[in-house]
């Protein structure tokens, strides 16, 4: 066999074997993405922007430390720095826990707070830097949509459905987090 035809026949099993791998890791969770779940649900979600400036309604730097940037999400329960993605009329797009809230909303079943610009994404809008709000979106400001986490923040906070704020689940250290999803693998 000549040099030439040893690198095709390598870069071919080098090309099959990458594609049985990837195969493999599609089916590894049910979203396909690759990454374990851990947990998903549905809740209501509505959208916040804190950057310390003050206006409409920031409440300063985000608990976390971190600057305020797309993907940060609030929740009243969940441990800092929580990864995970939601989906919203098909559209999926990924977010990490950098702060503490929905407040009040929460008791009334407002779980997660995303940050202003996904929220805009989402539901086809456009995010105002200068009003903090998602404009031209049918005035939406809470949305029901399906949350997947995939990676647990460490520190405390509740790994399980998220509860609301009042119950200080956030200051707590969970020693019985919920047991992954068990996700079944396809027929072969």
């Amino acid at each position: 066999m000549s040099a030439r035809m040893r690198s095709v026949a390598v870069l071919a099993a080098s090309a099959l074997t990458a594609l049985t791998v990837g195969s493999a890791a599609a089916h590894a969770d049910s979203g396909g993405t690759g990454q374990n779940v851990l947990l998903q649900g549905s809740t209501t979600a509505s959208y916040f922007w804190d950057d310390a400036s003050g206006r409409a309604g920031d409440t300063g730097l985000p608990a976390s430390g971190r600057p305020m940037s797309k993907g940060m999400a609030a929740s009243p329960s969940w441990p800092l720095m929580t990864e995970g993605y939601v989906v919203y009329q098909g559209k999926k797009v990924p977010f990490f826990v950098g702060d503490r809230g929905p407040g009040k909303p929460s008791s009334r079943g407002v779980m997660l707070d995303l940050d202003g610009e996904t929220f805009a994404e989402l539901t086809g809008g456009t995010f105002d830097t200068g009003t903090l709000s998602v404009e031209d979106n049918g005035g939406r400001g809470h949305i029901k949509l399906q949350y997947v986490v995939t990676k647990w923040g460490d520190g405390v906070g509740l790994k399980n459905h998220p509860v609301a704020f009042s119950t200080r689940a956030w200051a707590e250290t969970d020693t019985t987090p919920v047991k992954p999803v068990s996700v079944k693998q396809p027929a072969r």
